[in-house]
């Protein structure tokens, strides 16, 4: 696997590649060969193509545990650049990782790419291993589009998928900011992103945004108020949530109601005089 000439392959003690050793990779890659060796991480730059621009902070860490558990098992692939360094075309994680664990060599695989089949690998590997958000989805299918001059049809063929899937996923980048932001912070679905793209004015979409974010709206339930239908939100009273607005009653004695949101929690104190709120205040500061 490893093949002949390993050792002209292995960093010297400056952790730099010979010029010589790098082209002579790239003659082997010409010539059909494959090698797993280990290259100093000064030598490699992500991927410009690289469709995800946010890496999920406890996906990543699970990757940091594993790497400094067991290393790294499955090597990077690369893809020759400029000036003696290589691209990422798969395993930016893993190189992230490896950062962040001040490791000096990856494990990595060198393969030549051309400018597209980059994006498309990039793509394929997120899609395959860790799945990008719709909006992120939506973006690189756009980069294949405008950049390489694609067909949503053509994208369609490359990825796998429906040409309506790609359609689909497109129509997401013409919804408001403020709506793509809920998407990409998954406040709301792609369910939920579609029952608002029904809605042909940017101002309503906003406006139907706060409904079902306030009001904790189901997918189905969205598709209905957007259809100008009337739903019945059932409360729901957690006892948990009773329990501590008695025990804070008490405790003050003035009426609290607690409102449990999406993140947050909204505490409510009422008082019906000054003379109450000049109580209240004392018991908080004591």
């Amino acid at each position: 696997m490893l093949g002949r000439g390993l050792d002209s392959l292995i960093p010297t003690s400056s952790g730099k590649i010979r010029e010589e050793t790098a082209k002579k990779i790239v003659e082997e890659i010409e010539e059909g060969g494959e090698k797993i060796i280990n290259l100093p991480l000064e030598q490699i730059e992500p991927n410009p193509y690289q469709p995800r621009k946010e890496f999920a902070h406890q996906a990543q860490e699970e990757i940091i545990n594993s790497i400094r558990e067991h290393g790294i098992i499955e090597p990077l692939i690369l893809t020759p650049g400029l000036n003696n360094k290589f691209q990422i075309i798969a395993g930016e994680r893993r190189f992230r990782a490896a950062k962040f664990l001040g490791l000096k060599t990856v494990p990595i695989i060198i393969r030549k790419a051309s400018e597209i089949e980059k994006l498309e690998l990039s793509l394929l590997e997120n899609l395959q291993r860790k799945d990008l958000n719709p909006l992120e989805k939506a973006r690189a299918y756009q980069r294949l589009i405008d950049e390489f001059n694609l067909t949503e049809e053509e994208v369609a063929k490359k990825i796998g998928k429906a040409r309506s899937t790609v359609s689909n996923a497109l129509r997401l980048l013409s919804l408001p900011l403020l709506v793509q932001k809920a998407i990409e912070e998954e406040k709301i679905s792609e369910g939920h992103a579609k029952a608002l793209l029904s809605l042909e004015d940017k101002d309503k979409q906003e406006m139907f945004l706060k409904r079902i974010l306030g009001l904790g709206l189901t997918v189905r339930e969205s598709e209905k108020i957007t259809q100008g239908k009337r739903i019945y939100k059932k409360i729901e009273v957690d006892p948990e949530i009773l329990k501590k607005e008695e025990e804070l009653t008490n405790l003050l004695e003035a009426k609290v109601t607690i409102h449990k949101m999406r993140k947050k929690r909204k505490v409510i104190i009422e008082v019906y005089n000054d003379e109450e709120l000049n109580s209240l205040i004392e018991k908080l500061l004591s």
